[in-house]
């Protein structure tokens, strides 16, 4: 009986603590999701922009030596212009250099040609919606963002099986209880069906 009443105990307690956090996430994937779900309620992302430079001779000198100049390029670059992304990808081939980067932010694309130094930055800026969609995602968003994804789930995870123990533990409508339950799940797979 103390032991019945004590895990109950612990389980409010621990659903409790759990709460704050997962209410934070719970709304952000809520509202995030919806907003995923009907991309035509909102304007579509800035267009491109391009800009294009020459690399001085120091620099070209400096990555015909190197097997792949992408860090050389892309630190050089930024210090010139603001970019948006994160380092994703490099390919060189002959006397080109391609250098992809990519964040919930938005992308850029830069073109260089070794045996000129002519640069081309193609830069895409998200809009907000697109980056919130992004994030939600776990798109392009980074090692600390996948962690936050995962810890959220695992929480919201351990706080609804700890609510629903809370939602059983009521022995008056423990019948009520159930029958919700398994309305529940066959409307879930009722939608399920028809989606697929």
């Amino acid at each position: 009986m103390y032991q019945r009443r004590d895990f109950y105990r612990h389980s409010r307690y621990l659903h409790g603590w759990l709460s704050a956090f997962a209410f934070l996430t719970l709304l952000f994937f809520s509202v995030t999701g919806l907003l995923l779900n009907h991309p035509e309620w909102f304007e579509p992302a800035k267009t491109e922009q391009m800009t294009t430079v020459t690399l001085p001779k120091s620099i070209l000198a400096s990555i015909k030596q190197q097997e792949n100049p992408s860090d050389t390029i892309l630190n050089y670059v930024r210090q010139q212009h603001n970019l948006v992304g994160r380092y994703h990808s490099s390919e060189v081939m002959d006397d080109e250099v391609m250098i992809r980067l990519e964040s919930p932010a938005g992308a850029t694309d830069i073109w260089v040609m070794t045996d000129s130094g002519k640069t081309e930055i193609t830069q895409k800026p998200a809009s907000t919606i697109s980056m919130l969609n992004d994030l939600h995602r776990g798109k392009n968003s980074g090692l600390a963002w996948s962690w936050l994804i995962d810890i959220s789930a695992i929480i919201i995870i351990a706080l609804s099986l700890v609510g629903y123990i809370l939602f059983l533990s009521i022995k008056t409508r423990l019948i009520t209880h159930l029958v919700l339950t398994a309305v529940s799940l066959a409307l879930i797979m009722v939608l399920i069906w028809s989606a697929v």
